[in-house]
This record gives structure tokens, C-alpha cells and sequence, in this order.
């Protein structure tokens, strides 16, 4: 039920969870990722893995333009080449020093990622906004059954809180995990904000109470 081509893009986060100078962890189908936005408001996203000592480069931090492991400070930049190693400021890393980078791209409040070079234009969801983000254990299917709504290509339609929603779906990382970003009409009020996000909650409820029936069926 989630995109299986392998030129399909990954909704990995929100636009308003991941300011400037600062960095995330997020998850594409056969590895983990760091999604990170430097402070001129442009995001990357490299392996989530620092190539001097194998530290999660989602722990570290950004300054300006650059993407730095919190173990001993190797800097990376946009392309994901090594920029400086602290310990040895007179030297220019060789080019071979990089993490792998991924295509990345924004549209209605939602950050996107792909491993492919090919993939085509970012989804549009015209008319939806980015609220919120939520990590269930659960399936796609038993979101669905919950929820009773209709799904496309990872992304579910339906009331959510009384309220017109989509959940875009996407892998959580952890296995039996399942990542979902809700989605409201870009001029709901507030208090639809507030009541959808709390029917997210007895969303989640019902649809890891759903998927533990099911394993034990």
C-alpha cells in the first residue's frame, strides 16, 4: 500500500518541524537518513552516517552552510563532501571524504525525499497543509480499516476528528513502524486544527489496536 516504485518520492517530514540550522532523522526504504536545512533555508538529505566513526549525523548540528558530526566535528556540505576535519584545520579533506546525498524537494508544507535521479515532479496535495506527525506501530492496512477511508498510492483520505483529512503514509524505520503526516485544507481554523490532531491520536489508538489483532490472528 505505500509507493513501491523505485522512482517514487518519500514524504520523510513537515516543513515547520525542520527550521533553519537544524537537523532530523527520517527514514527511505533501505536506510536511514539526515534531513537537514541550512541556514539559508535549503534542505538536504545524506546517509545517516558520519564515514570517521559511523556516528548518526541526525545527532548533529548545522552551522551555516554545513552539516556537522557531533562525535568530532567532521563538517559536510550540500553535496555531502567533507568540508573540514577539526582536528587537522591546515588540511583540505580529500574529495573522496562524503556522505551519500538524495534528491530533495518541498511542496505544501511537506519535505520530500528519493533516492532516484529520475523521479519526476514532486506529489501535489493542492489545497492540504502539513500539522502534524505521528509514528504508529501499526500497518497500512490496518490504518486504513481504521480510518475507513480511501487510499492511493500512500496517501489515505478521511474524517479525521470531523474534520476533512489525508494522511500521507510512509516507512517509520523501526519494522512494524509506520510514519504518517496529517494534512488539513489550508484555510482550516483553528479549531479544526486542534480537533483533527486529537482525532490523530484515537486514530493511532485504533489502528495499532487493529494490527496487534491482526499479528496475533
Amino acid at each position: 500500500m505505500l509507493p513501491t516504485q523505485p522512482h517514487a518520492w518519500t514524504p520523510v517530514a513537515l516543513s515547520a518541524d525542520l527550521p533553519a540550522a537544524s537537523v532530523l532523522p527520517a527514514h527511505l526504504p533501505g536506510g536511514a537518513l539526515a534531513v537537514w536545512r541550512a541556514e539559508d533555508g535549503t534542505v538536504s538529505a545524506v546517509a545517516d552516517r558520519c564515514p570517521h566513526r559511523g556516528m548518526r549525523l541526525s545527532h548533529g548540528f548545522v552551522r551555516g552552510e554545513a552539516l556537522s558530526c557531533i562525535y568530532h566535528g567532521w563538517r559536510y556540505g550540500k553535496t555531502g563532501r567533507c568540508l573540514a576535519i577539526p582536528a587537522h584545520p591546515a588540511l583540505s579533506p580529500p574529495d573522496a571524504i562524503r556522505v551519500a546525498t538524495y534528491r530533495t524537494g518541498e511542496r505544501d508544507g511537506i519535505i520530500w525525499v528519493t533516492r532516484s535521479q529520475e523521479a519526476g515532479a514532486l506529489p501535489a496535495h493542492d489545497g492540504f497543509v502539513g500539522l502534524r506527525s505521528i509514528t504508529l506501530a501499526s500497518t497500512p492496512e490496518a490504518l486504513v480499516s481504521s480510518l475507513g477511508g480511501t487510499a492511493e498510492g500512500g496517501s489515505l483520505d478521511g474524517t479525521i476528528g470531523g474534520v476533512e483529512a489525508r494522511l500521507l503514509m510512509a516507512p517509520a524505520g523501526d519494522e512494524g513502524a509506520l510514519l504518517c503526516h496529517l494534512l488539513v485544507a489550508a484555510d482550516a481554523m483553528l479549531e479544526e486544527k486542534v480537533a483533527a490532531s486529537r482525532g490523530l491520536e484515537e486514530l493511532r489508538r485504533r489502528a495499532e489496536a487493529a494490527g496487534t489483532t491482526r499479528a496475533a490472528a
